[in-house]
């Protein structure tokens, strides 16, 4: 038996109600709203980047691919 979460005893089920009904209540529509809704995707970055097509010479592309993971990042930096 744990004590943190008891099993739940019949009368726990007939009086238990979908979260869309009981989050309101406690934490305001909004937030039941925001808590409902499933997110997809990466989270939305501050600063977005655009994207662009760019043409540069294959030896700076190997240049920067050679020092391993995370040289787009790097290329951006520069």
């Amino acid at each position: 038996m744990d004590d943190e979460a008891p099993e739940w005893t019949d009368d726990d089920f007939r009086r238990a109600r979908p979260a869309c009904e009981a989050l309101p209540e406690i934490f305001g529509e909004q937030a039941a709203e925001e808590m409902l809704t499933p997110r997809r995707g990466r989270p939305v970055a501050e600063c977005r980047k655009a994207q662009v097509s760019l043409r540069l010479d294959p030896d700076v592309i190997e240049a920067f691919r050679d020092t391993g993971p995370g040289w787009q990042t790097r290329m951006n930096q520069a």
